[in-house]
C-alpha cells in the first residue's frame, strides 16, 4: 500500500516523535547517561559523566549543588595563600567521613571539586572495587597531602602543580573493616598469589578515579608517583583528561 507524500511526512513526524518520547523515557531511567539531568552521587559512569563531573571543576556554584544535593558539608573557607598558590576556593574535605571513611591525616583542605570528586569515586568506584576483590569495605584513606606551594618536580622553573591551589589530594593507602592496609607502594604489583587481590583492587580504583577526576597518575606514569594515586581537577580545554 502506498502513502500520499503528505501521508508519509505525517508518518515520519509521528515516528520520530515517538523516538523522541522513547529516547527520553530511557535517559530518564539511565540518567548517568542523560546530559541534561544533574550529577547524583548514587549515578554510575556514563555517557554524561565525564562532562557532568568537568563542569563541578569550572562552575564552583555546580559543584557546590551536587555536594549539598548529596548531603555533604559543602562551605567555603575564606581564601588563602597569594599569587600562583592562592587559594580561593578552599574548603573542609567533607566527603570521605559523610561515606563513613576517615580521611587520614585529619583535616585536609582541597578545592570544592577535589571533594566532590572523592565522593563520587569513594561511593562508586572505592567501595565496590573494595567488596569485589576483597571481600570487605574500605573504612579509612591515607593521603600525603592536598596543598603544597610547588611546581611540578619541585623545582624552581616549570609549570605550577595543581597541589599550589590545593586542587590535588595524594592516595597512599587504603584500609579495610578487617585491619588490612593496602599500600600504593607495597600493593600496586602483586607479590605472590597472596597480592594478586589488593593489585587488582588498586588498579580497579586507579581506573575508576579517572572517571572522576581530571588527572589521575598511579606507580605506572613514573617513579615519582610509586607510592601514591596522584588525583587533581584541572581545568583542561574541552574538558579532556589525563590517566596513567
Amino acid at each position: 500500500m502506498a502513502f500520499a507524500p503528505l501521508d508519509r511526512i505525517v508518518l515520519t513526524l509521528l515516528l520520530g516523535g515517538c523516538l523522541l518520547v522513547a529516547g527520553r523515557a530511557w535517559l530518564r531511567d539511565h540518567p548517568e547517561h542523560d546530559p541534561w539531568t544533574p550529577l547524583a552521587l548514587d549515578d554510575p559512569a556514563g555517557w554524561a559523566t565525564s562532562r557532568k563531573i568537568a563542569a563541578l571543576r569550572t562552575e564552583r556554584a555546580v559543584c557546590r549543588a551536587f555536594l549539598g544535593r548529596s548531603g555533604i558539608d559543602a562551605t567555603a573557607l575564606a581564601p588563602a595563600g597569594e599569587g600562583s598558590c592562592r587559594r580561593d576556593d578552599r574548603k573542609a574535605l567533607a566527603a570521605p567521613a559523610w561515606l563513613d571513611i576517615a580521611l587520614r591525616p585529619g583535616g585536609a583542605q582541597a578545592t570544592c571539586a577535589i571533594d566532590a570528586g572523592l565522593a563520587w569515586w569513594l561511593h562508586n568506584g572505592v567501595q565496590p572495587a573494595a567488596v569485589a576483590t576483597l571481600g570487605t569495605r574500605v573504612v579509612r584513606v591515607e593521603h600525603l597531602g592536598t596543598a603544597n606551594c610547588r611546581r611540578i618536580g619541585g623545582g624552581d622553573e616549570g609549570t605550577w602543580s595543581e597541589h599550589a591551589t590545593g586542587n590535588a589530594i595524594d592516595i597512599a593507602a587504603f584500609v579495610l573493616a578487617d585491619g588490612r592496609r593496602i599500600s600504593v607502594r607495597r600493593d600496586w604489583r602483586a607479590r605472590g598469589t597472596s597480592g594478586v587481590e589488593a593489585s587488582a583492587f588498586l588498579h580497579m580504583v586507579r581506573d575508576s578515579a579517572c572517571a572522576g577526576f581530571a588527572t589521575v597518575l598511579s606507580p605506572d606514569y613514573n617513579a615519582a608517583h610509586a607510592d601514591h594515586l596522584h588525583l587533581d581537577q584541572a581545568r583542561r580545554a574541552g574538558g579532556w583528561s589525563a590517566c596513567r
